[in-house]
């Protein structure tokens, strides 16, 4: 899920370098933290959040294919 989210997140801000996914386990939880440059905060959550959702829309997908729950947080850099 990790590398999802990553690939997901470089294909949308203007500055991939900056991109930083954090995964952490506890039992059959997953939290992933996504960190961006500020300049791409907007790209990434989007009008209303639409974007934002809509990753954690396909993240709960492959988390669920897998047996596990899933949650994004886009921490502010």
């Amino acid at each position: 899920m990790k590398d999802l989210i990553e690939y997901i997140a470089r294909s949308l801000v203007e500055h991939p370098e900056a991109v930083e996914v954090h995964e952490f386990r506890t039992g059959g939880r997953v939290k992933i933290e996504l960190r961006v440059a500020k300049d791409d905060m907007g790209r990434v959550i989007g009008k209303s959040g639409r974007v934002a959702n809509a990753i954690r829309t396909l993240m709960r997908v492959a988390a669920e294919r897998t047996g596990q729950q899933a949650t994004l947080d886009v921490v502010e850099p």
